[in-house]
C-alpha cells in the first residue's frame, strides 16, 4: 500500500509540475529582433504515454526475462536483428541486410554502420554472438534456450555435452553476424524478433555482470532507454537518442505502473492516470460497445498444469477426469466475460495449414465437457490405484483476482462435477514461477503466448526435460513426433504431424486448457499506433499521443 500511494503522489506531481513548466520568458512580451521577421517557434508539450505492466518485470536481461511481464518492456528497451512490421512480419532492424545461402543454412546479417546503445556504444556483431552464448550457456537457465536449437551446436552446448565454441554463431567483422542451421527453418526470421535474441554490450555485461538490474546500469539499443527503475513500484523509458530510427519515435516517454488489480486499474484509466487498460469482468458487459474498447488477436492460452509425479495425478485416468469436467463455455462466458475462446485443445487458432484450413478446426475438440465420463475416468483411476479415498488436491495460482476468479471457479466445478473437494493456494509470482519449474505443486495455473507463429512452438514445450514442461510428464512417442517436426520438410506431411501431437498430449493431458487468449484493451482516444501482435510483443515505436 505504502509503495502504491508514493507511485501516486510520484504520478500526479509528475503531471502538476508538466501543466507548470513554461519557457523563462513566459508572461513577458517578445523582444522584437532588428529586422522584427523572426518570432520565437512555441515549446511543444511533451508526449508522455502512461501504461500499466500489471508487475515487476521478472529479468531486463533479455534471455532470462521469458514471459509477457518482461517483453513488453523489453521490446521497447532493445531490438534484435528482425523486428515485426505493422503486418506482423519479420524485417530488418538492427541489421540493415540479410543474405540465405542457396542451402538456407547460412544467415549473414549486415549490422546498421549508425546501430548503437543507449550510451553511444556501436552496436557490433560480437554483442550478438555475446548474447546468444550467453542464453545458451548453461549455467544462464534461460527457459528461452530451446528456441535456439535449431543453430547448429546449440542443443549440445545448452546440455552441458558440447563447448560454446561450437555454437554456429560467429562475427568475421565488427558488422557482420553469421548463423549456421542444423535444418532449413523457414520460421527463423520470425523467430529472431523474440527478446531473448536480442543483442547484449559485451563490454558492459563484462564489467557489470549485473548490468540488466538497475537503470543507472542498464544500456539497451532500442526505440526507448531506461530513465528510472523503482522495483515494484513502476518504470520510466524516455525516447533513446542514439537509436538508428529515432526520427519515427514520437514519444517522449513511457511512465509504467505495477498494479495487478483491474478494477484498482481501471479506475486509474478513467481518472486519467493511465491511458490504457483491461477491461474488469464484472464491467466486461457494459463496456463491450464502447469506443476506447479495443480487440486484437493473440496467439496463447490460458491453461492448468498437472504434476505427474505427484498422487493422485500419476494416473492418466484421474487427470482426465479433471479435464473433462471442466466446462470452458461456462468459464468464458461468466468468469472471465472478454469475449475469449474456449479452449479445447492446445494449440490455438490463427495458424492456416498448407491445406487452407484452420489447424484448431482440423484438429477439432479434444478436450471437451462431459460430466458423466469425467465421474466414470475417476472411478477407474482409483480402482487402478488402490484408492478407496482420492489424495488430497491442491490448486495452487500466481495471487491476482482474475487468476482467483477461475481457481474458486474450478474448485466448485470439481465439487459438483467430481465431489472432490480441491484446496486453493495463491503464491506471489515470483516464488509461485520459480516454485512451479521446481515441480513443487500438484496443480498449478499456466499460460503459453507464442514465441514464433508455428503450431510446434506450443507442442515443443512438452518434450521431455524441457524448461517449459513443468510437469515431469515424459512420453518417447511424443518426443520423438516433435523430432519429425522439426526435421520434415514436406510441410504436408510435417502438419500431420502437428495434428498427432496435439491430440497425443491431449490424450495423456498432462495439462488440461481452459481458454485461448485475445487483447481487449480500452484505450484513450488521443493514442495512436500501438502494435499488437498475434504472436509478439507490445510495440510503442510507431506510437503517438495527441
Amino acid at each position: 500500500m505504502k509503495k502504491w500511494l508514493t507511485f501516486l503522489i510520484v504520478a500526479m506531481l509528475a503531471l502538476v509540475l508538466a501543466a507548470c513548466t513554461a519557457t523563462k520568458d513566459a508572461g513577458k512580451e517578445p523582444e522584437k529582433e532588428k529586422d522584427d521577421s523572426k518570432k520565437e517557434e512555441p515549446v511543444a508539450a511533451e508526449k508522455i504515454l502512461y501504461l500499466n505492466n500489471g508487475e515487476e518485470p521478472t529479468s531486463f536481461d533479455p534471455s532470462v526475462g521469458f514471459n509477457a511481464v518482461s517483453w513488453s518492456a523489453l521490446n521497447n528497451l532493445m531490438e534484435g536483428l528482425t523486428r515485426l512490421s505493422e503486418d506482423h512480419l519479420a524485417v530488418e532492424a538492427t541489421a540493415e541486410k540479410i543474405d540465405v545461402s542457396e542451402d538456407g543454412l547460412t544467415y549473414t546479417f549486415t549490422i546498421r554502420e549508425n546501430a548503437k546503445w543507449s550510451n553511444g556504444d556501436p552496436v557490433v556483431a560480437g554483442d550478438f554472438v555475446f548474447a546468444w552464448r550467453h542464453m545458451l550457456d548453461p549455467e544462464t537457465a534461460s527457459p528461452a534456450s530451446f528456441l535456439a536449437y535449431f543453430i547448429e551446436g546449440a542443443e549440445a552446448y545448452n546440455n552441458g555435452e558440447g563447448t560454446v565454441e561450437d555454437v554456429a554463431v560467429e562475427a568475421p567483422d565488427a558488422k557482420t553476424f553469421v548463423v549456421k542451421l542444423t535444418t532449413p527453418n523457414e520460421a527463423f526470421l520470425n523467430i529472431i524478433t523474440n527478446p531473448s535474441f536480442f543483442p547484449i554490450n559485451e563490454k558492459v555485461a563484462t564489467a557489470d555482470p549485473k548490468w540488466f538490474t538497475e537503470a543507472s546500469s542498464f544500456v539497451g539499443n532500442g526505440p526507448f532507454k531506461l530513465a528510472s527503475w523503482e522495483h515494484d513500484v513502476n518504470f520510466v523509458f524516455e525516447k533513446n537518442e542514439n537509436y538508428w530510427d529515432a526520427d519515427v519515435v514520437k514519444l517522449d516517454k513511457v511512465e509504467w505502473a505495477m498494479v495487478n488489480d483491474p478494477t484498482t486499474e481501471y479506475q486509474m484509466y478513467q481518472s486519467g492516470e493511465l491511458d490504457q487498460s483491461g477491461v474488469p469482468p464484472e464491467l466486461a458487459e457494459q463496456l463491450k460497445d464502447s469506443d476506447e474498447l479495443r480487440i486484437d488477436d493473440q496467439a496463447g492460452l490460458y491453461f492448468f498444469r498437472f504434476n505427474t509425479s505427484m498422487e493422485p495425478f500419476t494416473n492418466k485416468k484421474i487427470r482426465k477426469a479433471f479435464g473433462l469436467a471442466v466446462n470452458q463455455e461456462e468459464i468464458v462466458e461468466y468468469v472471465t466475460k472478454n469475449g475469449e475462446k474456449p479452449a479445447h485443445g492446445f494449440v490455438t487458432y490463427g495458424f492456416i495449414g498448407p491445406d487452407g484450413k484452420e489447424f484448431r478446426d482440423s484438429v477439432g475438440k479434444l478436450v471437451e465437457f462431459n460430466k458423466d465420463e469425467a465421474k466414470k475416468l475417476l472411478e477407474e483411476g482409483m480402482k487402478e490405484e488402490g484408492y478407496t479415498d482420492l489424495p488430497k488436491v491442491e490448486l495452487t495460482y500466481s495471487t491476482s483476482p482474475s487468476h482467483q476468479n477461475i481457481a474458486v471457479a474450478l474448485q466448485a466445478t470439481f465439487k459438483d462435477v467430481l465431489g472432490v473437494d480441491v484446496g486453493l493456494q495463491n503464491v506471489e509470482s515470483a516464488v509461485f514461477a520459480s516454485e512451479q519449474k521446481e515441480f513443487k505443486y500438484q496443480m498449478s495455473r499456466s499460460s503459453f503466448l507464442h514465441d514464433y507463429a508455428d503450431p510446434v512452438n506450443a507442442l515443443e514445450s512438452f518434450i521431455t526435460d524441457s524448461s517449459m514442461n513443468r510437469t515431469t510428464w515424459s512420453n518417447a512417442e511424443y518426443d520423438k513426433l516433435i523430432t519429425d517436426i522439426k526435421n520434415e520438410t514436406d510441410e504436408n506431411k510435417r502438419w500431420e504431424l502437428l495434428k498427432q501431437a496435439d491430440q497425443l498430449l491431449m490424450e495423456e493431458m498432462p495439462v488440461f486448457p481452459v481458454y485461448y487468449y485475445n487483447q481487449t484493451t480500452l484505450e484513450k482516444p488521443g493514442v495512436t499506433g500501438i502494435l499488437r501482435h498475434p504472436v509478439g510483443y507490445v510495440d510503442l515505436k510507431y506510437t503517438d499521443k495527441n
